[in-house]
């Protein structure tokens, strides 16, 4: 993943965010050595910033689509109140097997249900609406998941996408992320905000 932010200004904000807990700052590092691909890691401030989302809308059902090692399951579930449930979606049963060990050994992990199956049919399979919906799979279904899980939202639901400036190639490409952006600025049923957290994240909500 290319560098959008400055490196020295990237480890400025990361000084200045709540640091991991000692479970997630393990998790990470096992992800880079055992699954690599260390930039589908979310990282202590995506992390942050998904938990204090969290934590400031108190959701009750949350859905994650792409579990990859679990870090922003984690992340979610400490913030989930009394009750609150997450729903994670991931292909890879190694991925899956790598995160349920860390779900287990987390005092949130029992808020949280490891589902090993295509993420449109687990969302087939489970019946009403979810308060928080984080996307961050294959970037080819990103359109495919937003419009099955827009109507699945609650009235102050909220989706969160992630990677939507990936690694700055969205001024130089159509790719599917381009097209995901496109689609959803294009959209009269929501209201959007693009942020430069880390590689793109986007904040999306019903429109009133």
């Amino acid at each position: 993943m290319a560098d959008i932010v400055e490196p020295e200004l990237a480890a400025y904000v990361e000084r200045l965010t709540s640091p991991h807990e000692a479970l997630l700052a393990e998790l990470s590092e096992e992800t880079r050595e055992q699954l690599g691909s260390e930039a589908m890691l979310s990282g202590p401030v995506a992390g942050r910033l998904l938990e204090v989302l969290v934590w400031f809308g108190r959701p009750q059902r949350v859905l994650e689509i792409g579990t990859f090692s679990g870090h922003s399951a984690l992340s979610m579930a400490a913030a989930l109140p009394e009750g609150g449930r997450i729903d994670t979606c991931e292909l890879d049963p190694e991925r899956a097997a790598f995160a349920r060990r860390y779900f287990d050994r987390s005092p949130y992990g029992s808020r949280i249900t490891l589902h090993v199956a295509p993420a449109l049919e687990t969302l087939a399979q489970h019946e009403g609406t979810f308060d928080f919906v984080f996307i961050d799979a294959d970037k080819e279904g990103y359109v495919g998941y937003y419009e099955a899980v827009l109507p699945r939202l609650s009235e102050r639901g909220l989706i969160v996408a992630d990677n939507t400036l990936w690694s700055g190639q969205v001024l130089e490409s159509d790719g599917p992320i381009v097209r995901f952006n496109e689609h959803v600025a294009a959209d009269p049923r929501t209201v959007q905000v693009l942020l430069s957290v880390r590689d793109g994240m986007t904040l999306i909500r019903r429109a009133s």
